[in-house]
C-alpha cells in the first residue's frame, strides 16, 4: 500500500502509518518489531532518516513527495518485472537504476542515471539487444537481461557517470565564449516559496537571477532563466529546457526558511536559530556528480568570502532537479527568510550584488584550467557594475 504524496511525520497515526511500515519493509530497512502498529513514533522516525540519508534525500523524517516516491521505487529489483519505455508515464526504481548504472558501464548510455525508464535509457537497451543478437524492440524482457548479465561478468569498475561529466566541462573550457548556463529561479508564479520579514523566496532569488544574468553576458556567457515573474515550470519541465539549451551548467537559486510546526504563516515569526548558506550537487550513498560537487564547492566559497553569510556547508542531496539533468547542476541556498539576520541583508540590494558577483566568478572559475584558477575571492568580475 503506497505512502500518499502528501506529509506524513512523528505523531500521525492510522492506516497510512501501517502503509510506510510496509513500505519500508519492502525497501529492506526495519520498520519495527510490529508491522502492524499505526503510530509514527521516534523509532520509526529515525528508520525514516536512515532511508533518507542513504537515499540522498534532505533526512529531516517527514515523508513528503520525493522520499514516498524513493520508497515505491525502492521495492523492484532487476528482473523483478519487464522494463520499457511508456511515453507519459515512465517507468521509475531501483531496477531502473541499476540497469542504467550496467549501461554506462558498458558505454551505452550516455546519460546520468535518473531511475527513469526513458528514450535515452531505452536507446541504450536497443544497442544491447543489437550487440548480443536479441530482438530489437527496447524492452528489457527475460532474454535481454540474460544477455546483460552475461555481459556484466567482462565489465565493470570505473565511473562512467563521472567521465562524462569531466568531458562535458573539457568541451565548455575549450570553447572561448559560448558556454550556456540555466538560471533556474526556485518557485515562481502562484508559488512563492518561503517567507519571512516580509520577503518572499520567489522574487528574491528572480531578482538575483537577473543580476545575474547580466554578468555573464558582460563576460560572454548565455545566460537562459528558467521562468518569468508569473511562470512555475515542474522540475521536469527545467530539466528539458536545461537540455533544449544545451546548457553546460545549471544554477538553482534559492532561500531557505524555518517555520515552527503548527505556527501558520500570518503570525508573527519568533527569532529563528537557522541562518546562513548551504550548496547541494546531486548524489546518493552510492553515486554523485563529480563536476557538481566541484561546482558546489566553488559557489560555496566565492558566496562565503563576499557574503559574511555563516557556513552551512555543502552537500549532496537527491532532488528532483539535479537528479533529472544531465548536466553539472548545483542548488544554493541563500541564507534563511525566517532569520532577522538573513532577511536584512536578502533584503539589501547591495547583499544581492554582491551575490551575483560571488555566482558569476565561481561559474567562470569553474571553467578555468587548474593551472589558471586564482583563490578565492580575488578574482574580479567582467561587468560588475551591470
Amino acid at each position: 500500500m503506497p505512502v500518499p504524496p502528501h506529509l506524513l511525520r512523528r505523531g500521525d497515526t492510522g492506516p497510512r502509518v501501517v502503509g510506510l511500515r510496509e513500505e519500508l519493509a519492502r525497501a529492506g530497512a526495519p520498520a519495527g518489531a510490529d508491522p502492524e502498529e499505526d503510530v509514527f513514533d521516534d523509532a520509526l522516525e529515525r528508520v525514516v532518516r536512515a532511508f533518507q540519508q542513504e537515499r540522498g534525500l534532505r533526512a529531516d523524517g517527514v515523508v513528503g513527495p520525493q522520499t514516498s516516491r524513493a520508497l515505491d521505487g525502492a521495492r523492484w529489483r532487476l528482473g523483478d518485472r519487464v522494463l520499457r519505455f511508456v511515453p507519459g508515464h515512465l517507468l521509475h526504481g531501483d531496477d531502473v537504476t541499476a540497469l542504467q548504472d550496467r549501461l554506462l558501464q558498458l558505454g551505452l548510455l550516455d546519460d546520468r542515471r535518473d531511475g527513469r525508464y526513458g528514450p535515452r535509457t531505452e536507446a541504450g537497451v536497443r544497442e544491447l539487444q543489437r550487440s548480443s543478437g536479441t530482438a530489437v524492440d527496447g524492452v528489457l524482457g527475460p532474454e535481454t537481461l540474460a544477455a546483460l548479465r552475461r555481459l556484466d561478468r567482462s565489465v565493470g569498475g570505473g565511473d562512467a557517470s563521472g567521465l562524462r561529466d569531466l568531458e562535458r566541462t573539457a568541451q565548455a573550457r575549450r570553447r572561448a565564449s559560448g558556454r550556456v548556463v540555466l538560471l533556474d529561479p526556485a518557485h515562481g508564479g502562484t508559488d512563492r516559496g518561503s517567507v519571512g520579514h516580509g520577503l518572499e523566496e520567489a522574487e528574491v532569488v528572480l531578482d538575483l537571477a537577473q543580476r545575474l544574468e547580466g554578468r555573464l553576458a558582460a563576460s560572454g556567457t548565455t545566460a537562459v532563466l528558467s521562468r518569468g515573474a508569473d511562470q512555475r515550470p515542474s522540475a521536469e519541465e527545467r530539466a528539458e529546457l536545461a537540455e533544449s539549451v544545451a546548457a553546460d551548467v545549471v544554477l538553482s537559486l534559492h532561500c531557505d526558511a524555518l517555520v515552527p510546526a503548527g505556527l501558520d504563516a500570518g503570525h508573527a515569526l519568533p527569532p529563528a536559530a537557522a541562518s546562513g548558506l548551504a550548496t547541494f550537487s546531486w548524489g546518493s550513498a552510492t553515486a554523485r556528480s563529480t563536476e557538481g560537487a566541484r561546482l558546489a564547492g566553488l559557489v560555496h566559497r566565492e558566496l562565503l568570502a563576499r557574503t559574511g553569510l555563516a557556513d552551512c556547508r555543502t552537500h549532496t542531496w537527491n532532488t528532483d532537479l539535479l537528479r533529472l539533468t544531465r548536466m553539472p547542476a548545483v542548488r544554493v541556498e541563500v541564507g534563511y527568510l525566517t532569520s532577522p539576520d538573513d532577511a536584512a541583508l536578502v533584503r539589501d540590494p547591495a547583499f544581492r550584488d554582491r551575490c551575483a558577483e560571488a555566482l558569476a566568478v565561481a561559474l567562470h572559475r569553474f571553467f578555468l584550467e587548474e593551472e589558471d584558477d586564482v583563490p578565492t575571492g580575488l578574482l574580479p568580475v567582467v561587468g560588475a557594475g551591470a
